[in-house]
């Protein structure tokens, strides 16, 4: 392990998107804080800084002292432009994936999606995930009718800065496109609102792989000058989040209302988003299969122009931080 070389940071800092995250629930519980507290390094919240600074440095990574724990599509992107960051966890979080049709559309599943018009939304920002989410969950439902993206056409929408897939269920609404990709939450809540329907359940499929997208599997992800110069910090910053994560298995309750604030939508909308979240699937690891889905969603960001290198997965990972956050919740007593 490398000795630190240079003084401890005054701050650190963390970045999560608005979805469940071990690192959301640890800073609600103030235990993100308390670890480094006596330390007198303050821990930040980048959502907690202009806008223009939080975006630009949460699809980057540029900082020294982040930790970010997010959708996999800015991680990978940022290592393809050269960012040293390193890949030290991944979680599996099942999150309400799903393609919404209009209600007596005809399409009811995944064999319906062949020469529909599939809505793709287009944001003018660094890195566009939502383009690249679509793309690839409309990938993974027309795959169980063993058919490709070719198999359809692309309709390309702009997009809205006044709501999560607004524009898309707007163009659907209208009748330009025959169907649009959502996931999460707030996604349930949309399409109550426009009156969409359920086509195709990707949570429903038996292939885990149909499901490979921005959140799944979810990367965290830390600067290696931070990772060279503090490992101490690293590895503990990671044991918060294993012992949260232990925590969370027995306390529903509590992760339900996290939740809540942290995605910004109802109860029910929580509820079936993000069924079993906090009993089994935030956990950590950089497991073979989890590394595996995440060199299939490597390839896929590659293969449609998303990264302009390619980003070897194996090389990224370094698993040794997580070894020695495990040794160190071992040691301690629980949340």
């Amino acid at each position: 392990m490398t000795s630190p070389t240079t003084a401890r940071p005054s701050e650190l800092w963390f970045t999560r998107c608005p979805v469940p995250t071990a690192t959301g629930i640890a800073a609600d519980r103030g235990w993100l804080a308390g670890e480094f507290a006596d330390d007198g390094i303050a821990v930040r919240s980048l959502q907690d800084v202009p806008r223009d600074l939080a975006a630009d440095h949460h699809y980057t990574h540029a900082h020294p002292a982040l930790f970010r724990e997010g959708g996999n599509v800015p991680a990978l992107w940022a290592r393809a432009q050269g960012e040293p960051t390193r890949l030290i966890g991944l979680t599996w979080i099942e999150e309400r994936q799903s393609v919404l049709v209009r209600a007596n559309s005809g399409i009811t599943g995944p064999a319906d999606l062949r020469g529909a018009r599939l809505a793709v939304p287009v944001h003018g920002i660094a890195i566009d995930f939502w383009r690249a989410m679509a793309l690839h969950g409309f990938a993974g439902a027309l795959s169980a009718a063993g058919l490709g993206l070719g198999d359809a056409h692309l309709v390309e929408v702009p997009g809205s800065a006044h709501g999560q897939w607004e524009a898309e269920l707007a163009a659907l609404a209208r009748g330009d496109v025959d169907a649009v990709y959502v996931k999460g939450a707030l996604a349930v809540e949309a399409a109550a609102r426009s009156g969409a329907v359920v086509s195709v359940d990707l949570d429903a499929q038996p292939d885990r792989r149909a499901r490979v997208n921005n959140g799944t599997p979810r990367p965290i992800t830390v600067h290696q000058r931070l990772l060279d110069e503090h490992p101490d910090v690293v590895d503990r910053f990671l044991a918060v989040l294993l012992a949260t994560a232990d925590w969370a298995r027995g306390n529903g309750d509590d992760v339900a209302r996290i939740l809540g604030a942290e995605t910004g939508a109802g109860d029910a909308a929580v509820a079936q988003a993000y069924r079993g979240v906090g009993h089994t699937s935030l956990g950590v690891d950089l497991s073979d299969e989890r590394l595996e889905l995440l060199e299939i969603q490597e390839r896929f960001l590659h293969s449609q122009g998303f990264l302009r290198q390619r980003v070897d997965v194996r090389a990224w990972a370094d698993p040794e931080p997580l070894r020695r956050a495990r040794a160190l919740v071992a040691r301690r007593p629980p949340y």
